[in-house]
């Protein structure tokens, strides 16, 4: 079911070389042959250094139920990265970053899931911190838990197929989970 927001949300459209080509709209973004777009990936650290994980909704579109990075999402056309990672973190989870940095700012990855459905994005990853505890949109989030990034990691590894891929992809690259 198509929500008013997928109708109204565009990503951006990009070339293999990563520039601006286009706009599509969201809902016509995500399928069995999706173009490459414009998304962000966004880690979450409380003031104990623990990584926020939550539990995608089961209403999602691509992988529902699965459990993945703080939050993610696709800048509107015209809008920066930094202020789509804040609007993501105050929509998703109710809360306000404290500190964002860009951690993978050449993330790619394709994948698809078990329905078919397709992620092509060049996805930016960004570290941030919040003292705020969350209060997930049902929508978007099924459940949350703050975790060290030593026992993400080693969740990760132990049962990636429990979780995103590109979160899988990030555990590997990022140093927040590296000893």
């Amino acid at each position: 079911m198509k929500t008013i927001e997928d109708l109204e949300d565009e990503v951006v459209l990009l070339d293999e070389a990563g520039t601006p080509i286009g706009r599509a709209p969201k809902s016509a973004a995500h399928g069995p042959d999706t173009a490459l777009h414009l998304a962000f990936s966004c880690h979450v650290l409380n003031p104990l250094g623990e990584v926020l994980v939550t539990r995608r909704a089961l209403t999602k579109q691509t992988w529902p139920g699965v459990w993945t990075n703080s939050f993610c999402g696709h800048p509107k056309p015209a809008e920066t990265l930094m202020a789509a990672v804040r609007r993501r973190a105050d929509f998703e989870l109710g809360i306000d970053l404290d500190h964002i940095e860009l951690a993978l700012p050449l993330f790619r990855y394709r994948a698809t899931d078990e329905n078919g459905m397709v992620e092509n994005e060049l996805c930016p990853v960004y570290l941030a911190t919040t003292t705020d505890e969350p209060d997930p949109n049902p929508r978007e989030v099924a459940s949350h838990i703050w975790v060290t990034p030593d026992r993400l990691r080693r969740a990760v590894d132990a049962a990636p197929w429990t979780f995103s891929p590109w979160l899988v992809l990030q555990a590997r690259e990022l140093e927040l989970f590296h000893d």
